[in-house]
């Protein structure tokens, strides 16, 4: 098997174990976490109160699961060189970083933090070591540019996911018949 295509697969199969670790953990920590951010960071007061639910991580998961797996597909092809996977490796390698900052600063364990120094980051330094043999970087303008990109898409996945989870967007499973489908009495 090609190194590319193993660092592409890793991508991938990294990326599914750390978010494992946060979908059994994000609800608690962000309840936590975000309830004691303050007032002036927009967050919808409900998400403030009540943090990020599983649906909510579940919706998440599969759009950034569809993202991760995309990259992983362009790098297998692209044996390394598509910039949209080396922009999503290096991202993922920094938001391993994201992970411990957030953990220091709120001086407790947050979502993320345990695979972070133990899988994410170091995956990410084979990876570069990896794809350096190739003469492969993910550091170039244009793999950093994709690399940033990702902050504003992940935080837009999470207010499409809250937003699609609301209450108030989910029907029924049992909603009651039209009033113009009442059962007739039959002519006796």
């Amino acid at each position: 098997m090609r190194s590319s295509t193993k660092v592409s697969l890793g991508l991938l199969v990294t990326w599914a174990i750390s978010d494992i670790e946060e979908l059994a953990t994000m609800s608690r920590t962000s309840q936590q976490l975000l309830a004691r951010l303050p007032d002036r960071v927009p967050v919808p007061g409900p998400l403030r109160r009540a943090g990020v639910s599983p649906s909510q991580f579940l919706a998440v998961f599969g759009m950034m699961g569809a993202a991760m797996g995309t990259a992983t597909v362009l790098g297998i092809r692209s044996e390394g060189r598509s910039v949209v996977f080396r922009g999503a490796l290096l991202g993922f390698g920094l938001h391993g970083f994201g992970h411990l900052a957030a953990a220091a600063a709120a001086r407790q364990y947050v979502s993320g933090a345990v695979t972070a120094p133990t899988m994410v980051i170091p995956f990410w330094l084979w990876a570069r070591r990896e794809l350096a043999r190739d003469g492969l970087t993910d550091t170039d303008r244009a793999a950093v540019a994709v690399a940033a990109a990702g902050v504003p898409m992940a935080l837009g996945m999470h207010a499409l996911a809250y937003w699609l989870c609301q209450p108030g967007r989910t029907t029924p499973r049992n909603p009651p018949p039209p009033a113009d489908t009442a059962p007739r009495k039959s002519p006796a």
